[in-house]
């Protein structure tokens, strides 16, 4: 019996572990399982936001409860955040944090008190203290309980959207950033109108293309933007502008960055060297203005290139457009988001007019039968009356009305009967059939309204589009300026904030050797070029201390590129004995390593030396050893004879005896051609690359003549780092004998037109060349300018057109001189019918001549329209009815608009 029973306890046992044994996990199984659960929870419902209506649950939560609340009154954002509660199952922080900056992009809540300002980095303040509303957009945009999909909320108590209905794509235009686990999400916003013209061309069949636009304005440069899409890269960038030689103002900032930060990062950089400010103010209010003051001797040029190379006025945002669609993370381009959104749009467009359809048939469907039920007399029928329970009440109904079903849209339900007999008798005898056939038209003109606009669904979603800009995208124009940026190189414009050192002997340099000899100014991230006298030479990072060989003859900063400084070298070859003159520049060699001006033999040496910043080339004196063959023991060599090669080339034969002495004899002058300076328009800087139009050939004290729209000039030099003032409307060589012409009207409606030549000034000092009180019309660098003019004579104001070469009406005069009258009648139409002249095509330009000559041009008739002055062409024309009118355009040309 013992035995029976533990053999009992053992198969129990053992079922009771195999049990066991099958229902266990292990734990990493469980960790693998519990974080995929995590990672999918993060990404789903926290950080991603969804491609249907832009939102990531807890903002779509924000919105709800505001929706939910909304009575036309503001709501402390605190009642707001305690509301949310009810369907989000974090902690009030992060829905007040997010509710902030829904807030702060100035779309979706009309906010009332300090809610922050993302461009200082101010904070809002406490959620008791603040109040907001939906703004008008979001109540006629957002929201529609028709056509939203519910769900229950996370404790089963409330309904909350799904998503919400967003006929617009909002994602786009407030952007989104989110981290999850394993993927993150950065999308740009962009601009309202920009957005509702590309969904515009998404509904007629084109592909859109769309570009960031950032809330804090600044220059942005989208040539790498890649549709927002992994691998893009913007380049964003504060705008600064020149006040005068000694102040820059800062008045826009890059996104991404707040005025505090920006500060923070140029006093760091003036504390390290890199660049050399005496103060900095911040005066932002209503707009951002940050002024910074240069310390003496500082150009503005190179401190803005600065700015922009080592502080936060420039950085690089990489965006990785990521949404929700489809219940998974997907990676999309913002212009298959836009065609997305607009799909979306026009669905719920046609879910919203079929809805109305069904209610305005439901109208019709409900009055016609009211009508047939009081004129039928159907209320009084004695079946009728004598019913005594519902469903009697339905099958007289239904016998009575049966002759009328054809006319009805649907089958008569029990519900709709249920209706009729509620209705009071009082209601039944005032009825009036008139009026409820006028309602009953109306109603039907409605419903062909409907129908028209789903049968065009296309052309009416685009009315849409076209409403919600002229109603709400008029005070949204760009903010950002898309521009292309040239790379600012940091050498380049680093600041020298060190001193270096060599130690020739020894063969050291370094930036803490101070008690060895000076060699001048660098900057801590110059590389240094050394010859020494065996012939090798090499460049080097600049650094404390550093060996680079002995008997050093030559060091200097070494600038890539750098084809304007010549060495000038005659070294002797070790093998052979003879010695060798050159000429070469060094543009560009690897770091730490030793190249040979010869041919790298044992025991090759340099008998002469010297840098030249411009190519210049000097003669020497030659002094041999004696010797039985040679008769001459001394002559001169004179470098620019010697042709500029390569750093590689072996060089010219100077004597195959030993040389005793090799002196300098005399300067020289520059042996290179000036230098052929372009303008790249896009850019917007000066470039020795072949890129934009071409300026001329610029050597020494060579300028470039600046005209601005507002009547003034200034000159300047070529120098590559220079920035240009928005408002140039003209930019060519500086020639001083040149003859402009100029027509200005005054501000009592005169025009003049004046001769003159440009007077030579200092750099950077601007000028008026026309009266304080006047405005350019035009100006024009030809000899002899002809215009087209229409005027209107006498009272009658009859118009008449002519030509007029505008030396006949004055002589070449100082530059401040007003001029002469262009017309004693009204002018309405100026026409330049002369072309301009191309001054990059020569050096010097011939005084103009007194007498006038009669051009042989052919004259085209102006069109009377409103054309704005170009400054170069030949086609340039006004219509001219008020001096006042008289403006710039976006692209800096003068006219009227």
């Amino acid at each position: 019996m013992s035995d029976e029973t533990n053999n009992t306890d053992e198969i129990n046992e053992s079922a009771q572990n195999s049990d066991q044994q099958s229902s266990t996990v292990a734990l990493s199984g469980l960790y693998e399982n519990w974080f995929l659960d995590y990672a999918s929870y993060v990404i789903l419902d926290r950080a991603v936001p969804h491609i249907n209506d832009g939102f990531k649950p807890v903002q779509r939560r924000i919105l709800h409860s505001l929706k939910e609340m909304d009575d036309g009154r503001y709501n402390k954002a605190a009642n707001v955040i305690g509301n949310t509660m009810k369907y989000h199952p974090h902690g009030d922080a992060s829905i007040g944090d997010a509710m902030v900056q829904i807030g702060q992009k100035d779309l979706l809540i009309d906010c009332q008190g300090n809610w922050g300002d993302p461009i200082t980095g101010d904070s809002a303040a406490a959620a008791r203290y603040i109040e907001g509303r939906l703004s008008k957009f979001a109540n006629e945009v957002v929201f529609n309980p028709d056509t939203t999909d519910w769900q229950l909320s996370y404790d089963g108590r409330n309904k909350e959207p799904v998503t919400l209905p967003v006929k617009f794509p909002l994602l786009l235009a407030q952007g989104a950033e989110g981290i999850a686990v394993g993927l993150a999400t950065k999308i740009m916003p962009h601009n309202f109108n920009e957005l509702i013209e590309g969904s515009i061309q998404v509904l007629r069949g084109e592909r859109p293309s769309i570009y960031p636009d950032f809330p804090t304005g600044g220059l942005a440069d989208v040539s790498n933007y890649n549709e927002g899409r992994r691998g893009g890269k913007i380049r964003v960038r504060a705008k600064i502008e020149e006040r005068d030689k000694k102040t820059l103002a800062i008045t826009e900032i890059p996104f991404g960055t707040t005025t505090g930060s920006l500060i923070d990062s140029i006093v760091a950089a003036n504390e390290k060297g890199k660049i050399k400010i005496k103060k900095i103010e911040d005066n932002t209010a209503g707009s951002v203005e940050i002024m910074v003051h240069l310390a003496p001797g500082i150009s503005p040029d190179v401190t803005i290139d600065a700015l922009y190379a080592f502080t936060g006025c420039e950085s690089s945002i990489s965006p990785n457009t990521c949404v929700i669609k489809n219940n998974r993370p997907l990676f999309m381009s913002v212009n298959d988001i836009l065609i997305e959104n607009t799909k979306q749009t026009k669905s719920l467009i046609k879910q919203e007019l079929e809805i109305r359809l069904h209610e305005l048939q439901e109208k019709i469907f409900f009055s016609s039968l009211l009508k047939i039920f009081i004129q039928e007399g159907m209320y009084k029928h004695s079946d009728y009356e004598n019913a005594g329970d519902f469903d009697t009440v339905v099958t007289v109904l239904n016998r009575l009305f049966e002759p009328f079903f054809p006319q009805f849209y649907r089958a008569i339900e029990p519900e709709d009967y249920k209706r009729l007999i509620d209705k009071p008798m009082s209601s039944i005898t005032r009825f009036d059939v008139k009026k409820a056939d006028e309602q009953m038209k109306s109603l039907e003109d409605d419903i062909k309204e409907v129908r028209k606009n789903l049968k065009n669904l296309t052309e009416y979603t685009i009315e849409w589009f076209e409403y919600i800009r002229s109603k709400y995208g008029k005070d949204r124009t760009r903010k950002t300026e898309l521009r292309a940026f040239d790379r600012v190189e940091a050498s380049q414009v680093a600041l020298a904030n060190a001193k270096l050192y060599v130690n020739r002997e020894e063969g050291f340099i370094g930036t803490n050797m101070k008690k060895d000899e000076l060699v001048g100014d660098c900057s801590d991230i110059d590389d240094i070029i050394v010859f020494r006298g065996d012939g090798k030479y090499s460049i080097v990072k600049v650094q404390d201390k550093v060996f680079v060989g002995k008997d050093i003859i030559h060091v200097a900063v070494f600038k890539k590129g750098d084809e304007r400084t010549i060495y000038n070298v005659i070294y002797k070859d070790g093998g052979t004995g003879t010695s060798y003159i050159k000429r070469f520049a060094v543009t560009g060699v690897t770091r730490d390593k030793d190249y040979d001006i010869g041919k790298a033999t044992k025991g090759s040496k340099i008998l002469y030396f010297s840098a030249n910043s411009n190519g210049e080339a000097e003669v020497v004196n030659i002094q041999l050893k004696p010797h039985s063959k040679l008769r001459k023991l001394s002559f001169d060599m004179d470098f620019a004879e010697i042709a500029i090669k390569g750093r590689a080339s072996q060089g010219n034969i100077v004597s195959k005896y030993p040389m005793k002495k090799v002196a300098f004899k005399s300067a020289g002058v520059s042996t290179l051609s000036g230098r052929k300076i372009w303008y790249d328009d896009v850019l917007k800087r000066l470039n020795a690359d072949e890129r934009g139009r071409f300026l001329g050939e610029f050597d020494g004290d060579d300028k470039i003549l600046l005209t601005m729209n507002d009547g003034t000039y200034e000159l300047s030099n070529f120098d590559l780092s220079n920035h240009f003032d928005e408002k140039m409307v003209r930019m060519e060589k500086f020639h001083p004998e040149q003859t402009y012409t100029a027509i200005h009207v005054d501000s009592k409606g005169t025009y003049y037109v004046k001769r003159f030549n440009f007077d030579d000034l200092p750099v950077g000092k601007r000028t008026k060349f026309i009266g304080e009180d006047s405005k350019l019309v035009l100006l024009t660098n030809n000899d002899e300018p002809v215009v087209s003019l229409d005027i209107l004579k006498g009272k009658s104001q009859t118009k008449e057109s002519f030509e007029q070469p505008l030396n006949e009406i004055v002589d070449i005069k100082g530059m401040k001189a007003q001029g002469n009258r262009l017309s004693f009648h009204s002018v309405k139409k100026v026409k330049l019918l002369s072309e301009e002249k191309d001054l990059s095509k020569t050096n010097e330009i011939p005084k103009a001549e007194t007498e006038v000559k009669s051009p042989d041009l052919t004259i085209e008739s102006a069109e009377d329209t409103d054309t704005p002055a170009q400054n170069t062409g030949s086609d340039i024309s006004l219509e001219i009815t008020n001096p006042d009118d008289i403006q710039m355009d976006d692209s800096g040309q003068i006219g009227l608009f």
